[in-house]
């Protein structure tokens, strides 16, 4: 019954710390609140994982799992950058910081109904966009206001468009490592907790690239068909 609560309790760590992110940003610790957000993406990467090894998946979970990254990875990333930055634009930080959790949960809604593949996600997983959003926040000194909020509406779009994202969940894994994995989560939140400056900004380019890589991505594959139908036009025009 334990093993069956398992990845249960990693979600709802998940959510607990996306709590604590919205908490730790009101208190003015911004980096801290970026910090809770990246080890909930740490608890949200296991808990579907240990749920497949465990033979334990059930509806309650993939659920209960979508609430908790509406809270982690919508709400609490979207409670940061308005914190940070958006607070003095008045009515239109509002709507600002209003979209990107409504764009997450259409992300999670469709996610939770589509079949789905096993080697991408269609649009920008919310996850990672919350990730992006928390960590982006921390440049507000580097960006303006303006930009911070072009780049978090950029983010609600890719959330719900049809660009293909690797999907790294379905990625074996051995099973042995999963036993280390509370070693790993301490060893990220010592370092974060040593560092707490500089982590959240480092984590930020893996994330900012793999949302980058998907637009890449897209543009290619367009280029690619607009070079294929030009070529049979042509063609035609020399016959």
């Amino acid at each position: 019954m334990f093993f069956k609560a398992i990845p249960n309790i990693f979600t709802l760590g998940n959510l607990f710390l996306g709590m604590v992110s919205i908490i730790l940003v009101f208190e003015g610790e911004p980096q801290y609140a970026a910090i809770a957000v990246i080890v909930g993406m740490l608890l949200d990467g296991l808990d579907g994982r240990l749920a497949r090894i465990l033979k334990v998946q059930s509806e309650f979970g993939k659920q209960l799992d979508s609430l908790s990254d509406v809270i982690s990875f919508g709400v609490a990333p979207a409670v940061i950058m308005y914190v940070v930055a958006l607070k003095d634009m008045g009515p239109m930080g509002w709507i600002f910081a209003g979209i990107f959790p409504i764009c997450g949960a259409l992300r999670l809604a469709k996610f939770n109904i589509s079949s789905g593949n096993a080697g991408y996600f269609v649009g920008l997983p919310i996850t990672a966009a919350g990730g992006v959003l928390a960590t982006m926040a921390l440049y507000s000194k580097v960006f303006t206001p303006f930009w911070l909020a072009i780049g978090m509406l950029g983010l609600s779009y890719l959330m719900i468009s049809r660009i293909k994202y690797p999907n790294f969940k379905k990625v074996g894994i051995p099973k042995a490592v999963y036993w280390v994995t509370p070693l790993i989560i301490l060893v990220v939140a010592v370092v974060a907790a040593r560092f707490p400056n500089q982590f959240p900004k480092i984590v930020f380019l893996p994330l900012v690239l793999y949302a980058y890589y998907g637009v890449q991505s897209s543009i290619r594959l367009i280029f690619r068909k607009m070079k294929k139908y030009k070529e049979p036009a042509e063609e035609d025009i020399h016959m």
